[in-house]
């Protein structure tokens, strides 16, 4: 039994009338789980309690998360509130040994989630990241909040960790990287992977550190010595556990596709060969999943075809490579590299649609009024030959200048641009008008040279080429989601939730402290008036940085919400089938709508599915930004006192978080460096503010540091100030550079480069 399959029963069962909570092993007994496979039921509870959909009661009894004698996030229990006085969460420990549980779900919808503080002696072995069992203790005094004990891990977030090996007195030693453990770990028999000092390792760990006894590991795998090139992009493969190598099961059915693949049209695919399409992607990019096309018709109305690569020809659910797709939920675009989500046969040949060929595709034909409005959407499956790939920066040049273009693309192609930008902005300020929020924050990308070393930074442009291709792959997420849901399917929505009162109330007062007055800020059109009124002015910063603390992420879910920050109501994810499970998901959807088959009622499928969707996709993001910063710690570890511009983007009691504005670096300057004034903390304001006139530091300042401290090890970086900067002038900040949007609302378009570079998708 699939571990899908095997969720999937376990909440059926609980949720059967008249169940009453059980242990796991009944639970297994009950599914008639052969005893050997009692662990799998086992992992499967811990990972629906993580989740919150399945909760522990009293004696470690399950029980559906919404039932009646449910405990809640609080820890109270409406049958036995004095003994399940318990709460699951995610622990993060502090490097003096206490630590903090973080609740997987409020007791009510609008609560507000309180983290739960767990004493050095009562945290057990926990360590960060592991989701546990806290029993709530009594508040004492004056506590300002709830604090427990440990009683159990329910799930560990990883047992295998990487660090570098060093030996002292005669005992082998591993310095786990980050701040994941104070105390190094120590390490059996390391001859046996001849193991040398400095090297980088990954090992197991087979005692967790506690305040009762230290850790135990066993190395696994020398990656080889810290400072050889690759070896810190191999290190955070390890350590977010990321894929390589596709199984060969799955590289035998990518192999059998391409032998069968002949290009032709079958019957029952709508022939779009004839049309004029395009593709527009970075000029490195190696596979092409989206080509456009776009005709006047004679009533003046528009009619957009949006053309994806219909994987889901290539891959068949319950196939190896639905396995292996499955697995990695998207492909991860490290700095240095792509950890792709399918083979490349697939990827970059089969389902690519490369200019002059034929190639198969899921085409969204969308109906607009002149003035944008849709009035009507219909889904294919088709074929379609591209007439030109053109990359963003050729496609800039045209809109600059459109004459010379002419002979150099072609009639119809040239004409395609023209209508293609005119539809496109047409959109973008009808979306706009619905209240979609923008946040204008400049986005740079290290440049990397041929040993995966940094060697610059650029800033990313958001320029009019990209918007137009935004605008498009929005139109049809939005379009192909209404249409799935007019009839009633259930699919997987990209959801954004509206920030919590809590936190838009905190985001009013923080404005209002800058100086600009405003209405009640849950309205998002006073939002995005005040993100347009602070555009090239010296709040800009401060403004655009708190208003992205206060959202939500973005995730998977077939929960009927829309997407706040694009102001969508029924939001999905289709153009990109290539990198994202999600998007295969609604194809193979649409194919059974097109075919006139119902598929089955699996809204708990759908719920875990979403979750491990999502799940994948932040630890993409994760390794990703750890990979980004470990190359520039390694960059900065020979320049000390090097100056830099920097801009912060948190404010604490200790010091200022601050990004570097021409290297992207992330690091920290501590309150106690700034001798020239004694400074408090102000949460409210999200300032440092000292006692002299002027000496205030917020979210959103723009200063002048230098590299103070590199920590390779720990990953730490100290800047020391050198100066404020001065405030730019109105216009100044954006530097021309692009936006980059809230989490979702970023770009919905920007593919991965292949190897050699990267590139993100997020919306």
């Amino acid at each position: 039994m699939e571990a899908l399959e095997l969720e999937q029963k376990i909440l059926e069962l609980v949720s059967r009338p008249g169940y009453r909570p059980v242990k796991p092993r009944v639970i297994a007994e009950r599914l008639r789980v052969p005893k050997a496979q009692a662990a799998e039921v086992k992992r499967a509870v811990k990972g629906l309690v993580r989740r919150g959909q399945l909760v522990y009661g009293a004696n470690h009894l399950i029980g559906a998360a919404d039932a009646p004698d449910a405990p809640d996030a609080s820890g109270a229990s409406g049958a036995s509130k004095a003994h399940s006085n318990r709460v699951v969460g995610v622990f993060s420990r502090t490097q003096k040994g206490f630590g903090f549980v973080r609740p997987t779900a409020p007791s009510t919808p609008d609560a507000e989630v309180q983290d739960i503080y767990i004493p050095a002696k009562r945290t057990r072995d926990a360590a960060t990241g592991d989701v546990v069992l806290v029993q709530l203790s009594k508040r004492r005094g004056r506590e300002p909040g709830p604090r427990g004990e440990i009683v159990e891990i329910i799930e560990r977030q990883t047992h295998q960790f990487v660090g570098t090996y060093f030996e002292l007195a005669g005992t082998a030693y591993v310095r786990v990287d980050g701040k994941l453990f104070v105390q190094a770990i120590q390490v059996g028999d390391p001859g046996a992977k001849s193991a040398q000092p400095d090297d980088k390792v990954v090992f197991e760990m087979v005692r967790f550190p506690s305040p009762m006894h230290e850790g135990e590991g066993v190395i696994t795998e020398v990656l080889g010595p810290r400072a050889k090139p690759g070896v810190d992009t191999l290190s955070i493969i390890r350590e977010f556990s990321l894929p390589e190598e596709f199984a060969e099961d799955a590289l035998d059915e990518a192999r059998a596709a391409a032998d069968a693949f002949d290009e032709s049209i079958a019957e029952g695919r709508l022939d779009l060969t004839g049309e004029t399409v395009v593709t527009i992607d970075p000029i490195d990019a190696r596979d092409f999943d989206d080509a456009i096309s776009l005709e006047r018709l004679d009533n003046g109305h528009w009619l957009l075809g949006v053309h994806i690569a219909d994987v889901s020809h290539f891959v068949r659910p319950k196939t190896a490579l639905d396995r292996e797709a499955f697995g990695r939920a998207t492909s991860v675009y490290l700095p240095d590299r792509v950890i792709p989500m399918l083979p490349e046969v697939i990827s970059n040949s089969l389902a690519s649609l490369q200019p002059k060929k034929v190639r198969y595709t899921k085409s969204a034909m969308i109906e607009f009024t002149a003035q944008g409005q849709r009035v009507g959407a219909e889904l294919h499956t088709a074929a379609i030959r591209s007439d030109k790939r053109l990359a963003y920066e050729q496609v800039d040049e045209f809109l600059v200048d459109p004459a010379p273009w002419r002979r150099r693309l072609g009639v119809k192609v040239h004409d395609l641009l023209g209508r293609m930008h005119e539809l496109a902005m047409t959109l973008r300020r009808r979306r706009m008008q619905h209240g979609a929020l923008e946040l204008t924050m400049p986005e740079v990308k290290i440049e990397l040279d041929k040993q995966g070393r940094v060697s610059g930074a650029h800033v990313v442009e958001n320029t009019e080429s990209h918007q137009i291709i935004e605008e498009f792959m929005l139109a049809a997420n939005e379009a192909v989601a209404e249409l799935l849901r007019d009839k009633a399917l259930p699919f997987l929505r990209r959801i954004h939730e509206p920030p919590t009162p809590r936190k838009l109330a905190a985001l009013t007062e923080f404005v209002t402290e800058l100086g600009f007055q405003v209405e009640s800020l849950e309205s998002r059109f006073e939002l995005q008036k005040l993100l347009k009124r602070v555009e090239g002015q010296p709040e800009q910063h401060a403004v655009n940085f708190a208003t992205l603390r206060s959202m939500q992420r973005a995730v998977y879910s077939p929960a009927e919400e829309g997407h706040y920050a694009l102001a969508s109501d029924c939001y999905c994810h289709f153009t990109s089938p290539i990198r994202r499970y999600p998007d295969l998901t609604v194809h193979r959807l649409i194919d059974a709508m097109l075919a006139g088959r119902q598929p089955r009622d699996h809204m708990d499928e759908l719920v875990v599915l979403g979750q491990h969707c999502s799940d994948r996709e932040q630890r993409a993001e994760s390794a990703e930004r750890e990979l980004t910063k470990l190359k520039l710690l390694h960059y900065l570890n020979g320049r000390i006192g090097q100056q830099m511009d920097v801009v912060v983007t948190g404010v604490e009691s200790f010091g200022l978080f601050v990004q570097g504005v021409q290297l992207p670096a992330e690091g920290l300057v501590h309150a106690d460096s700034l001798l020239d004034d004694y400074y408090h903390f102000d949460r409210a304001t999200h300032t440092l503010a000292g006692y002299r006139s002027g000496n205030c530091y917020r979210l959103g300042d723009l200063l002048r540091v230098e590299v103070a401290r590199v920590d390779l090890e720990r990953r730490e970086l100290d800047f020391r100030l050198v100066q404020r900067t001065k405030r730019p002038a109105a216009g100044a900040s954006r530097q021309g550079a692009g936006a980059r949007r809230t989490r979702d609302a970023k770009k919905a378009k920007k593919k991965g480069r292949g190897k050699g570079g990267s590139s993100r998708q997020r919306r």
